[in-house]
């Protein structure tokens, strides 16, 4: 095997690599320092139960989709009956493009090989668990196996392989584990551009919600942006910041 080495200075990307795709919401300058969700990048999101994963991503990638993003969700954990129910609550979620991952049981992972190889601007996953679960049943893989066929399959979309040559960025929701810790591999940890967990700050009726990013290549890290939930269909989120 011959190995080769890279000096940065010789590298050369498209420019619209690193323009940010924002939302126009104060999250922007949460996921990155140039405010917005970066091509190519992987975001794993984690947060305790009912505290509005899934809604708040997809409050986010409505906003990118409003803002002329090609954008997919893939659903592994609710069908068609529970998100038609779901969007009567949040009307903002009615016009996003989304793969049910129930209907390819038999073949998970050709299906998701295909749906990523169209080339998205950004990928929601939910949940990273469900959909390894499914291919680990087809193919008879160990956890560590699919993990890094998807891991890989990632990775080559980041580097816009795909039939739109487009860099995408994944956005993966993950499970904890029942010490409130990332459940995964740690060569999840190391692919991830950045990880975000979404907590309770407090108890009962009145405990507010946050979100707090541990990791992030691209922005900062530490700081707490506090949101609430709607039932008129709307993420607000604390001083709110519109551009």
């Amino acid at each position: 095997m011959r190995i080769k080495t890279v000096k940065m200075k010789d590298l050369k990307f498209d420019p619209n690599l690193f323009r940010p795709m924002s939302t126009g919401r104060a999250i922007d300058a949460h996921f990155s320092s140039t405010r917005g969700i970066m091509r190519g990048t992987n975001y794993a999101i984690v947060g305790d139960p009912g505290v509005g994963k899934t809604t708040v991503m997809l409050d986010i990638l409505a906003d990118l989709h409003n803002r002329g993003q090609k954008v997919l969700f893939i659903s592994g954990e609710m069908n068609e009956i529970d998100l038609y129910g779901y969007v009567k609550r949040f009307p903002k979620f009615a016009k996003l493009p989304i793969m049910f991952m129930g209907d390819y049981s038999d073949c998970p992972k050709e299906a998701i090989e295909q749906v990523f190889d169209q080339g998205y601007d950004v990928v929601l996953v939910d949940s990273w668990a469900e959909v390894t679960s499914m291919v680990q049943d087809q193919m008879g893989w160990a956890r560590k196996k699919v993990e890094s066929w998807l891991l890989d399959l990632l990775e080559k979309n980041n580097k816009a392989e795909n039939q739109s040559n487009k860099n995408t960025a994944f956005i993966c929701i993950q499970q904890m584990t029942k010490q409130g810790e990332f459940a995964g591999s740690n060569r999840i940890k190391h692919m991830t551009t950045a990880m975000a967990a979404l907590r309770f700050d407090g108890r009962g009726a009145d405990a507010e919600r946050y979100i707090e990013f541990s990791k992030n290549r691209r922005g900062s890290v530490g700081d707490k942006i506090y949101f609430s939930l709607h039932r008129g269909g709307c993420v607000d989120y604390s001083f709110e910041m519109v551009d």
